[in-house]
């Protein structure tokens, strides 16, 4: 089976089992870095059932951000070599 379809298959079932309420609350908690023990918690599930949604619905992503204080310094040095 593809992963694609995997994956609709396992959120069809979670729909079937908890309803889509639940699963938008459970997209949510992702969403916002909750724990996976407050989320198995709440879904009276193990965390690692909570890590395998994670990873079965969605992605990670961490973005790093230049300070602005930083980006300015830069800026400045850029446009002094500059000229």
């Amino acid at each position: 089976m593809a992963p694609s379809r995997s994956r609709e298959r396992i959120a069809r079932n979670f729909i079937k089992r908890y309803s889509a309420d639940r699963f938008r609350r459970l997209l949510a908690l992702l969403a916002e870095g909750d724990s996976g023990q407050v989320i198995a918690t709440e879904f009276d599930v193990s965390r690692e059932r909570v890590r395998q949604w994670k990873n079965t619905f969605g992605n990670v992503v961490t973005l790093y951000q230049v300070h602005p204080d930083v980006q300015r310094v830069l800026d400045r040095e850029e446009g002094a070599a500059a000229g």
